[in-house]
């Protein structure tokens, strides 16, 4: 028999009256129930999180930094363990789930260091005007209050970790909501979180279902939200409580440009592989995975084949083995989704070049040429392994065709060119251009989000720390400066 998941409330475990089922979307199988907290439960983690904020954000610097960086070492020592995990909940081939608990033990180490060198103050003089003669103004960062994360699937626990780790870090409470496919990692990081002096009711894991997340957005001690998933729901959100201060991280379709100037047999290789990789990692479920190739004309021919030869040779397969690059959609309604808007974009003339083939939840590595403007596949975040490629002619074009799109999260661009780099910077309009590389590559310090509609504000753990923050000035009189 199955054993049912507590959840974590107010840092300790309980369980609720009803339970949901977690499956592998690649065989079916059972990988565990998880206890539904009641109304009265969650109320309960609310109110505990809204007491304890004052007292969470004087804790000393170091009890976070420890705390932090106890999760961190734990999540190495159970790597494996949890990798699985994320594996079976997720559908994530393995050794991208390896690398996915691998991310989150670098966020929680960042997070630890940052928490050491938070808050320092910035002392600025006022005595630069006569009415200021004898000022000093100290500037501090304050919480803004308890943080509802609210997370997705895709990434179960680094988004997680991204939402939890520069909650602590600054001394704000957080209640966590994580994505009801995949709420096993995040109940995970709630063992570990619970191993550490935190206060009590500093923290929740509350597995939710999504039709009682608006309650929790309109809770007025839930000052801040930080939400990752689709632009709809995201947008939804922040116009519901336009008073909350609110991060968004939500879709993209990005666009990967090889110029030129990238021309050689080993530059197109190299092109062709990332391309090909980072189309179809995660099953291309994530934000940032490449769903667009905008090539200049002089190199198309060359290119176009290597890809779809690179996409070929991707493995798909049972996720839970090693050799596997390719696994499932999250499930098989999200896969039924992806092959709808490729049949719709290749009864308009698209010519498909490789895939276009569903097998329950999987969906074959994808390539599509002459996609008609229009149609879903060309506008939308197909958020699966489906690639497009355009031939343009020149740099203008090609950016231009980055713009052509209302999402703007990431793009990379192939280029030798500094020159190039420093005008794809200026004009591409996105949060994010990765120069020799796709736009998949992330850095879990660096800032990370989007424009137009993929979303406001910045993660990144210091970014983060920022944005779950607000400068409170300390005025002192009277000073021989």
């Amino acid at each position: 028999m199955t054993s049912t998941h507590a959840f974590w409330l107010a840092g300790r475990q309980a369980t609720g009256e009803t339970s949901f089922d977690v499956t592998n979307s690649w065989d079916g199988r059972l990988v565990g129930k998880v206890s539904v907290p009641t109304e009265a439960q969650v109320e309960e983690a609310v109110a505990a999180a809204h007491a304890v904020r004052d007292e969470f954000a004087a804790t000393p610097a170091h009890v976070r930094a420890a705390a932090l960086d106890h999760v961190s070492k734990r999540l190495a020592e159970r790597t494996e363990e949890i990798a699985q995990l994320i594996s079976a909940e997720n559908g994530k081939p393995i050794k991208w789930a390896r690398g996915e608990v691998g991310r989150a033990v670098s966020v929680f180490r960042f997070a630890a260091e940052e928490a050491r060198r938070f808050n320092g103050g910035e002392a600025q003089r006022l005595d630069t005007d006569a009415g200021g003669t004898g000022r000093l103004a100290l500037t501090r960062r304050i919480p803004r209050g308890t943080v509802l994360g609210i997370a997705p699937f895709n990434f179960p626990l680094n988004l997680s970790a991204h939402k939890v780790a520069p909650a602590i870090a600054v001394g704000a409470p957080i209640i966590l909501k994580p994505a009801p496919a995949t709420p096993i990692s995040s109940l995970v990081l709630g063992e570990l979180l619970a191993e550490t002096d935190l206060p009590a009711g500093s923290w929740s894991v509350l597995p939710v279902p999504n039709d009682r997340m608006p309650a929790l957005v309109q809770d007025e001690r839930l000052p801040v939200i930080s939400f990752t998933g689709s632009g709809p729901v995201g947008y939804a959100i922040m116009d519901s409580v336009p008073r909350k201060h609110c991060t968004l991280e939500l879709g993209g379709n990005g666009a990967a440009v090889v110029l030129g100037d990238w021309s050689s047999e080993q530059d197109l290789d190299w092109a062709a592989t990332r391309i090909a990789t980072f189309s179809n990692y995660q099953g291309g479920q994530s934000c940032i995975s490449v769903q667009r190739v905008i090539a200049d004309s002089s190199v198309y021919g060359r290119l176009l084949p290597k890809i779809v030869a690179a996409v070929e040779a991707q493995v798909t397969g049972d996720p839970s083995d090693s050799a596997t690059d390719v696994g499932p959609l999250v499930s098989e309604d999200a896969a039924k989704r992806v092959e709808s808007w490729v049949d719709e974009a290749v009864k308009a003339g698209a010519k498909l070049l490789t895939g276009g083939e569903r097998d329950g939840a999987t969906y074959a590595p994808t390539v599509l040429a002459e996609v008609p403007a229009g149609t879903t596949l060309a506008c939308e975040e197909v958020f699966g392994p489906v690639l497009t490629v355009t031939e343009v002619t020149g740099e203008a074009e090609a950016f231009a065709a980055v713009n052509d799109s209302p999402y703007g999260l990431q793009a990379g661009v192939f280029t030798h060119d500094v020159q190039t780099a420093f005008r794809a910077h200026r004009a591409l309009e996105v949060g994010g251009v990765i120069i020799g590389d796709v736009p998949s590559y992330r850095a879990d310090q660096m800032p990370y989000g989007g424009a137009k509609q993929s979303g406001v504000g910045r993660e990144g753990v210091a970014y983060a720390m920022d944005d779950y923050t607000y400068e409170r000035v300390l005025v002192l009189t009277g000073l021989a400066l």
